[in-house]
C-alpha cells in the first residue's frame, strides 16, 4: 500500500493489509492511526486484525473510527491526541486516505494554522478531494450554539459548557465531582478544569444544569454555584425520585420538594443563555425526573440515547421504564434531522475513543436500538438487555449527594462526612 506524504509529521494512506502494515515499519513509520469504522465493505480487515498485525509490526496503533459526513471535533481531537503520542511518523488510513486527510486538515484549521479557504486547494494539491472538509466548516460556522465537551473517563460521563460566545454567558451541564470509592476521597480537579476553561474564554455562568439525579457519579453543580453563584436547576419530577429514594434510604430528614434547587423546569419550560434560547424536554425512562435541554441546534440528550454504536440507556433503575424512554426518544428523534444530540456517556466500544456528538439523522439510521424498531421491539430489546447489566458501581453512594443537587452529607460531631449504604434494598 503507497502512502502519500503530507508532511515529515504525517502521511495518509488508503486500506492497507498486514503486508502493507509490516511495509509501513519498514519505511520508517513508528504508528498508525485507523480511521475506517469496522464493517464498511467484505473483506476489510478490522480493528482487533489491523492492531494484532501493527503490533507484530512493531507500530503503535490508534482506532480513531469515522464516517465522513458524521466527523465531529471529538474525533479531530482524538486524531490530533494520536498524532502527539506517537513516537515518531505517523501513518493514517481509512478506505480512501480522504477521511485520515480530513482529520488532520480541519485540527490545522481549528488551531489556526491553515485558513478554512485553502483546505480544497491543498487536498488538490496532495490528489485528494476535500469538499467535505469545505462542507464542515461551513456547517461549523452556521451553528447557533458553541458546545464545549469535557469527558471524565472515571465514569465515561461527557460535561459540557454550552456558550453564547458573542455575549459572553454559557451554561454548564452535568458537571461531575471526583470520588473515589475505594479511599472516600473527594476532589474537584475536573469540575475546576472546566472553570478554568470557561475564565480563559472570558465567559460568565449563567446556568449549571442537571438533566437528572445521575447514578453513576457525583454532581458538582453545588460546588460550582458556590464558585460562581450561578442557579442550578433539574427537572420538576425529582420530587419523585427523591420520594422514592427518601423511603429506600430510611431518610427522615431529606427534603423531598425539590428546593435543594434554584429552579425546577417543567416541560416546555424556556429559559436563555445570554442570546440562545433553550427549552426543556421532559425524558423520562432512565429515571422519572430525566430532561433534555434544548439549547440552538443542539439537544443534551444524556441518558437517553448513545452514540449510534452503543445504542440506548438502560431503564432498569427505580422508576425507569422502557416503555416511557421510547417515547422520549421518539420525541428527540421528531426534532429536525440535522440537530446535533450530545449524549452523557460513552463507553467506548471496540477500544475507539471516546465520542458523543451525533444527530437525529444518525441516530434514526445507524442505532441498532432504534433503526427498524417498534415500540414492542424495543421494549423487548431493552428489558432483555437491562437484564444483564450490573448496577452502576456507584449508584447507591452517589444518589445521596445527587438527591441534594450535589451536596456533600453534612459533617458529624468529629467534623467528617458519612455516605449511609442500604444493604439488601435493590
Amino acid at each position: 500500500m503507497t502512502s502519500v506524504r503530507v508532511n515529515e509529521l504525517i502521511s495518509v494512506a488508503g486500506q492497507p493489509d498486514a503486508a502493507g502494515l509490516a511495509a509501513f515499519a519498514a519505511e520508517g513509520f513508528a504508528a498508525v492511526i485507523n480511521a475506517r469504522p469496522d464493517g464498511e465493505e467484505p473483506g476489510q480487515p478490522g480493528n482487533l486484525a489491523e492492531k494484532a498485525a501493527a503490533t507484530a509490526a512493531g507500530l503503535s496503533y490508534s482506532f480513531v473510527p469515522v464516517k465522513g459526513s458524521e466527523i465531529t471535533e471529538a474525533d479531530i481531537r482524538a486524531f490530533q491526541a494520536a498524532m502527539a503520542e506517537a513516537k515518531g511518523p505517523v501513518v493514517a488510513h481509512c478506505k480512501s486516505g480522504i477521511r485520515a486527510l480530513t482529520l488532520y486538515t480541519l485540527g490545522e484549521v481549528l488551531d489556526g494554522r491553515r485558513e478554512p479557504g485553502d483546505v480544497e486547494l491543498f487536498g488538490q494539491s496532495l490528489g485528494f478531494d476535500l469538499a467535505g472538509a469545505r462542507r464542515w466548516l461551513e456547517r461549523r460556522a452556521a451553528q447557533t450554539a458553541d458546545v464545549k465537551a469535557f469527558f471524565h473517563p472515571a465514569t465515561w460521563s461527557v460535561q459540557y459548557v454550552v456558550a453564547d460566545a458573542a455575549m459572553g454567558r454559557c451554561a454548564i451541564i452535568d458537571p461531575v465531582l471526583d470520588f473515589d470509592e475505594t479511599s472516600g476521597a473527594t476532589g474537584t480537579s475536573s469540575a475546576d478544569a472546566i472553570l478554568a476553561d470557561i475564565e480563559s474564554r472570558g465567559l460568565a455562568v449563567a446556568w449549571i444544569l442537571d438533566t437528572h439525579p445521575h447514578a453513576d457519579h457525583f454532581s458538582a453543580a453545588h460546588y460550582i454555584k458556590g464558585k460562581t453563584g450561578a442557579p442550578i436547576a433539574i427537572g420538576a419530577q425529582v420530587t419523585e425520585v427523591q420520594r422514592l429514594w427518601k423511603e429506600i434510604y430510611n431518610w427522615p430528614a431529606l427534603a423531598t420538594d425539590g428546593s435543594q434547587w434554584d429552579r425546577l423546569f417543567a416541560d416546555g419550560d424556556r429559559f436563555e443563555i445570554g442570546g440562545l434560547e433553550a427549552r426543556v424536554m421532559f425524558s423520562p425512562g432512565h429515571t422519572l425526573a430525566s430532561v433534555t435541554y434544548l439549547v440552538g441546534d443542539a439537544a443534551f440528550v444524556h441518558d437517553t440515547v448513545f452514540m449510534p454504536d452503543s445504542g440506548t440507556a438502560r431503564t432498569d433503575f427505580p422508576g425507569g421504564s422502557a416503555a416511557a424512554l421510547w417515547s422520549s426518544i421518539q420525541a428527540i428523534l421528531s426534532l429536525p434531522d440535522e440537530t446535533r444530540l450530545f449524549s452523557g456517556h460513552d463507553y467506548q466500544p471496540n477500544g475507539r475513543h471516546p465520542r458523543w456528538e451525533s444527530t437525529v439523522a444518525a441516530q434514526k439510521r445507524d442505532n441498532p436500538h432504534i433503526a427498524g424498531k417498534d415500540e414492542a421491539a424495543y421494549v423487548a430489546l431493552r428489558q432483555a438487555r437491562d437484564r444483564t447489566l450490573p448496577k452502576p458501581k456507584l449508584m447507591l453512594h452517589a444518589l445521596q449527594v445527587n438527591l441534594r443537587g450535589g451536596r456533600l452529607p453534612e459533617p458529624e460531631g468529629n467534623g467528617r462526612r458519612y455516605l449511609k449504604i442500604p444493604l439488601d434494598a435493590l
